[in-house]
């Protein structure tokens, strides 16, 4: 028992490790195309934090995503000239403006009894068709064509801002995914994380607590905004562009397809979901040609029927802190369980 209980850490621990290995063994090609898949990997656990930690399923992610992008071409190519083109100045902006975006949408959708379950999944999804709509007939943003030639990134501790090479590109976005997944494990495991998943579990009953819950679901929908803002922003630096299609339904389904398949429950899961879907369509794609998104398709309805957990989800699953670890206390990050119910008192030892 004790052998399994350090499993999941055990092997997230390593599965950063061998990322960080990479780039020693593998060619440029493999390594820029993992640096992408990291990169999606942010926007699942954007997902996976709302959806998993607080129940809040968001058919509308790809929104915050794109607007980052856009946000950070928009920067990096001098359409805002009091900015100079400045990339930490774009990154910036393409995580507060879509934070500020999801605040006010939040605000919107949860306000009074607020929306939830499949009423907010099928509202999300009609926004994110919306804007992205919108976003083809705007020529401030390149209108249908959206922006082309916005900079990679660059090594302003270099002289000359030297573009950075392949592996030292993936080795920061590879960081930045290792620190947006430490903070958001670090709110999981706090009390603001025992809430969050409250609400998820039982929504009005966490309200007889006292705790005001639209402000809780409102706050956790602005972090993970925030998160696929910067994704969106990492993503436009490596591949040079951003159009409408990263701003609406297609990506918005698929990542629901990612993490749904990793483990929503589990942040690591669903990271890892992104490079097990996104291989498994490269090879699909290849050996069935037309045929091979009808049977991803089947793949993911034998996955979430099969395996609700995801493919990773249990194995991931990190032990519970000690503090949680009292006399019934449960698994407190399952679904189903009363997080509340299961604070330790003063007393507790």
């Amino acid at each position: 028992m004790m052998n399994t209980r350090y499993l999941g850490a055990g092997l997230t621990v390593a599965v950063w490790a061998g990322l960080m290995a990479v780039p020693l063994f593998a060619d440029e090609w493999s390594v820029s195309q993992l640096g992408q898949y990291v990169t999606y990997g942010i926007l699942a656990m954007s997902l996976s934090f709302i959806w998993g930690q607080v129940g809040i399923l968001c058919f509308g992610q790809a929104i915050f995503f794109g607007l980052g992008g856009y946000l950070m071409g928009l920067t990096t190519l001098e359409r805002f000239t009091w900015f100079g083109g400045s990339q930490a100045a774009g990154l910036l902006l393409a995580t507060l403006g879509p934070a500020l975006a999801a605040y006010i949408l939040g605000k919107l959708l949860f306000v009074g009894r607020g929306l939830s379950g499949a009423f907010f999944a099928i509202v999300t999804l009609c926004a994110a068709f919306i804007v992205e709509i919108s976003a083809q007939h705007i020529d401030f943003i390149g209108g249908f064509d959206g922006l082309l030639g916005v900079p990679p990134l660059t090594a302003s501790w270099r002289a000359g801002d030297d573009m950075l090479s392949t592996n030292e590109t993936f080795y920061v976005v590879l960081a930045s995914a290792l620190l947006i997944y430490l903070a958001v494990l670090f709110i999981q495991r706090s009390p603001l994380g025992v809430v969050l998943a409250a609400i998820r579990n039982n929504d009005e009953r966490t309200a007889s607590f006292g705790y005001r819950t639209t402000d809780y679901k409102v706050l956790a929908f602005t972090i993970s905004g925030a998160m696929a803002g910067y994704a969106g922003a990492l993503f436009t630096a490596q591949f040079g562009f951003v159009s409408p299609a990263v701003i609406g339904t297609a990506l918005s389904t698929e990542v629901l397809i990612w993490v749904a398949v990793g483990g929503r429950a589990v942040l690591m899961a669903a990271f890892l979901g992104v490079v097990l879907v996104r291989s498994v369509e490269s090879f699909l794609s290849s050996a069935l040609g037309p045929y091979w998104l009808l049977t991803l398709g089947g793949f993911f309805v034998l996955t979430v029927v099969v395996m609700p957990e995801g493919i990773f989800g249990r194995l991931l699953r990190l032990p519970l802190p000690k503090a949680w670890r009292s006399p019934g206390a449960g698994r407190v990050t399952e679904p189903g369980q009363d997080p509340l119910s299961m604070r330790r008192t003063p007393d507790s030892t």
